[in-house]
């Protein structure tokens, strides 16, 4: 799958430059993470965040934890041409749901970013999605990757949970948490860039909201389903997923994550 790229911007084709520009305004051309933020700073470039769909109020006064470090698609070393050109887009981001990957838990940190191009390639080749299926990735050390292309602040549709991919977002945790326990580092991962995410779209981690099913094994067509603002795969579909350790501390990301908004 090739190593990630580090090299200067001027060879890249126009998958790499789209993917790159997609995140244009928080990080350089060509950058291969886009750094954290204070919460002072962060709260200045959400008055400039364009599509947020925050109101008036919500943006004098915000509720959003400070932007964390993202390593970028170039980052890991995405192979752009793998993908579907173009990006699709949803209008808002109400539920942050969490995954696992079920791939194994012993990796080091430093293999991460060839687990996560072994998964762009399966969802892509083997499942025939657009892209890799979720928004965002977090490994065992907390370090946080971008998922699908289109820009991280943006309300970007993923394929991660059937029937509830409109105006929600996907998280996975690399590894598998059945008897597992997750690793402190990426649960705190989860809190902070939750609560950067949600708060864009003025979202409260420990809140409830409404989505409307596109269909699944779980709920049918057009109902209205009431959801925890983040919840676990299995909240959305019937699957084992995001593991029975790591379903069991979401309470705490949501906890931790509110307070990372200062509610």
């Amino acid at each position: 799958a090739g190593a990630p790229r580090t090299g200067a911007l001027g060879t890249e084709s126009a998958e790499e430059l789209a993917a790159t520009a997609a995140n244009a305004g928080l990080a350089p051309l060509g950058a291969t993470a886009i750094p954290e933020l204070s919460l002072s700073a962060t709260e200045r470039e959400l008055q400039t965040l364009p599509g947020t769909d925050l109101t008036a109020s919500q943006r004098a006064k915000p509720h959003i934890g400070p932007r964390p470090r993202i390593i970028t698609r170039r980052g890991w070393g995405a192979n752009e041409k793998l993908r579907e050109r173009g990006f699709v887009y949803t209008k808002k981001v109400k539920v942050a749901f969490v995954h696992h990957t079920s791939t194994g838990n012993g990796y080091r940190c430093s293999q991460a970013a060839s687990v996560i191009r072994g998964i762009y390639r399966y969802h892509v080749k083997s499942m025939g999605w657009r892209d890799i299926g979720y928004n965002f990735l977090v490994d065992k050390c907390g370090n946080i990757y971008e998922g699908r292309a289109g820009g991280v602040a943006k309300a970007v549709l993923g394929a991660h949970t059937l029937g509830f991919n409109t105006n929600s977002m996907g998280v996975a945790v690399l590894g598998s948490f059945g008897s597992h326990k997750p690793p402190a580092a990426a649960l705190k991962a989860i809190s902070r860039l939750t609560a950067w995410k949600l708060g864009l779209y003025g979202a409260n981690p420990r809140g409830k909201t409404y989505l409307k099913s596109g269909g699944g094994n779980l709920y049918r067509k057009g109902k209205n389903v009431r959801l925890n603002v983040i919840s676990g795969h299995r909240d959305g579909f019937a699957t084992a997923c995001p593991g029975t350790q790591l379903y069991r501390k979401l309470g705490t990301a949501r906890s931790t994550a509110a307070r990372y908004q200062g509610r």
